[in-house]
């Protein structure tokens, strides 16, 4: 890119980079590469357009200062002309006559200050005679520099097609240095990144914004300078050049569809889709005047953006006023003065097109973005790119990332919050099994030593009472006080005898066992009402599994006891499942009972806590079952709804116990 191929026309300020990808969106060639969310220009593929510095509004994407250069050109001996782009007039809007600005640049210390627009004069007249050819190849107009770049390097087949004229900004440095000597410095102002880097004719292109900073730094007012006027020569219809169409109206042609031979294509999209109908020869032959942006008075350099009407209003009355006071005779002179002086230009092919990726490639791509059919290809350009198999080019490409498509990027949002509230639901259940075991290793403590205490009265108890029942006679109304005692005592040998167990002082004892055959004993051994049904099925590949079977079935058929206890006055549906692997056993016992309320799932497995009546459950079942389950290395779970108004009511026990401990 010629005079600053080894800088960086634009780049990205990362700080200030929010990840949107309108950069990306409006970047007509996609020379934005996305890296860990950050968007980053590539120099190699950037064509100067600097849309990406208009539409950034967080100002991450900057592009080369130069007016540092300007100033040390100022500062030397050297003698420096300022050359100023035809657009000035809607770009210093606030100064009311332009003989204000040109004494603003006289006072910051150029020697010179000439427009641009006699550049566009003389430009204007090679472009006629090659409209006005009938023999002429259709070409492509070359003044605008992000044009050029844009078919040197992705449409390079189209280079002998770019009109080999040079640029108004390149014709008015010849004419300069041809009046003022070769070793003049040339300066050009003007509204466009690209210029920067458009020929090594130029010494320092700058941005109208950095004018103004130079303006500023040098604390150079409109009102504190002596008003003056262009140097010569004198500029005419030239300096309509930068508004759409410009280049029409000053070598007067129409772009009428019946006589016309100029088609005429402005922004990011428009020149796009001309340079690919010229090249598919869709035109026929009309020559194609193109520009990157709506006109160079809407280019990135302008400090202000928008206003594209009221901007070229101010254009034309420009252009009125200066015809209106322009010597004829004066310009006709300067015109035939220069009318010799070369204005060709050479251009050169870079192809820098991508190798186009197979379509196996572009498939695997799109399926890791989930879109494996036609429909899933949404192409709703919230990526940056048109559509979703562009964007899968560009991740091979290494330009993009899968995480810029902002469905799957939701999709896979979704997916991680339903995951993280598991892993909260799973947490949750785990500090509630951690302090359900701290609780129930406390209270197994005190039940074994409770157990141990009362063990011996009890005896003690029991065996008196048997032996005076024995010796009283069966008519005796004494004995039945004693049969009361002893079965009292027996009671409260059962509740100490569960105590023990709780407290699990005593080991499993593991047997090899079929857990289907097992699984339907405890079913045949429980009592039920006829209005409970029964269901057992089971899923297991391989049925046996190590487990104490005492003690497993007195897990079992305590939770079918207590199933069918909650269905006595409705009735209802018992059903075992049966479900596992290769490692271990899932039982699954569930009813269709009254269910749980949830203030008391806390307390299911507390010691000595039930729901059921006085005197006919002891509380003691549930922390049985959980130790037993603990003692095989297994996990019990427990869910349960007692609110019809949230679903069908009822409880299941899902219990997990490994095949061998």
């Amino acid at each position: 890119m010629g005079t600053n191929e080894n800088n960086q026309l634009v780049y990205t300020v990362k700080d200030r980079c929010r990840t949107c990808y309108t950069c990306v969106r409006e970047c007509p060639v996609k020379a934005i590469k996305i890296i860990n969310g950050q968007a980053e220009v590539l120099m190699e593929r950037c064509i100067g357009c600097g849309n990406c510095v208009k539409v950034c509004s967080q100002g991450a994407k900057m592009f080369l200062n130069t007016q540092d250069k300007v100033q040390d050109l100022l500062n030397s001996e050297e003698k420096v002309v300022v050359c100023v782009a035809p657009s000035f007039p809607a770009e210093f809007t606030e100064i009311n006559n332009y003989t204000v600005l040109v004494g603003m640049l006289r006072e910051l210390g150029f020697d010179k200050v000439v427009e641009v627009s006699f550049g566009a004069d003389l430009v204007a007249k090679e472009y006629k005679k090659k409209f006005d050819d009938p023999k002429s190849e259709p070409c492509i107009a070359s003044d605008c520099p992000a044009i050029v770049y844009f078919i040197e390097h992705y449409h390079s087949k189209l280079v002998p097609s770019l009109a080999p004229i040079a640029s108004p900004m390149v014709a008015m440095a010849r004419v300069v240095r041809k009046k003022h000597g070769k070793d003049t410095k040339i300066v050009f102002v003007g509204p466009c990144i690209a210029k920067k880097a458009e020929s090594k004719e130029i010494d320092v292109a700058i941005t109208f914004k950095e004018l103004r900073q130079l303006f500023k730094t040098n604390n150079i007012q409109p009102d504190q300078v002596k008003p003056s006027e262009f140097d010569p020569p004198h500029a005419g219809k030239g300096a309509i050049f930068p508004v759409s169409r410009g280049l029409l109206q000053t070598v007067e042609k129409s772009e009428d569809i019946c006589d016309g031979n100029i088609v005429v294509a402005e922004g990011k999209v428009n020149f796009q889709d001309a340079v690919s109908e010229f090249e598919n020869g869709l035109i026929g032959k009309q020559h194609l005047e193109l520009l990157c942006c709506q006109g160079c008075i809407m280019g990135p350099g302008m400090s202000i953006q928008g206003r594209k009407y009221s901007k070229r209003s101010n254009i034309a009355n420009y252009v009125q006023e200066k015809l209106q006071k322009l010597d004829q005779n004066e310009w006709q002179e300067d015109m035939e003065e220069y009318q010799n002086l070369d204005l060709s230009q050479q251009f050169e092919a870079k192809e820098r097109l991508l190798d186009i990726p197979e379509n196996e490639e572009i498939d695997k791509v799109l399926k890791q973005m989930g879109k494996y059919e036609p429909k899933d290809m949404l192409n709703c350009g919230a990526c940056g790119y048109d559509t979703c198999h562009e964007h899968a080019v560009a991740i091979i490409d290494g330009l993009a990332e899968t995480e810029m498509c902002l469905p799957y990027t939701i999709e896979k949002l979704h997916k991680s919050i339903d995951e993280l509230n598991l892993s909260n639901e799973k947490l949750e259940t785990a500090q509630q099994a951690l302090v359900q075991s701290e609780k129930l290793a406390h209270m197994g403590q005190l039940s074994a030593g409770i157990a141990h205490e009362l063990n011996n009265p009890l005896g003690v108890i029991t065996m008196y009472s048997n032996i005076l029942k024995d010796e009283t006679r069966e008519n005796d109304p004494i004995r039945k006080d004693l049969e009361l005692i002893t079965e009292q005592a027996d009671r409260c040998k059962k509740i100490v005898g569960g105590l023990l167990n709780f407290a699990r002082k005593n080991q499993v004892r593991l047997v090899e066992t079929n857990i289907e055959e097992f699984t339907k004993t405890s079913i045949s051994s429980i009592i039920k009402p006829d209005n409970v049904k029964i269901k057992f099925n089971s899923s297991l590949a391989d049925p046996w599994a190590n487990i104490d079977t005492d003690q497993m079935m007195q897990v079992l058929t305590n939770l079918e006891k207590n199933a069918v206890e909650a269905m006595l006055e409705e009735g209802g549906v018992l059903s075992i499942e049966l479900e596992g692997n290769l490692n271990e056993v899932v039982f699954k016992i569930s009813d269709t009972g009254s269910g749980i309320s949830e203030e008391n799932m806390k307390k299911i497995f507390t010691p000595f806590f039930t729901t059921k009546e006085v005197g006919k459950g002891t509380g003691l079942g549930l922390p049985l079952i959980y130790g037993i389950v603990k003692m095989h290395n297994g996990k019990i779970d427990v869910k349960s709804n007692a609110d019809p108004d949230k679903g069908p009511t009822g409880t299941t026990f899902t219990i997990r116990i490994p095949k061998s401990i």
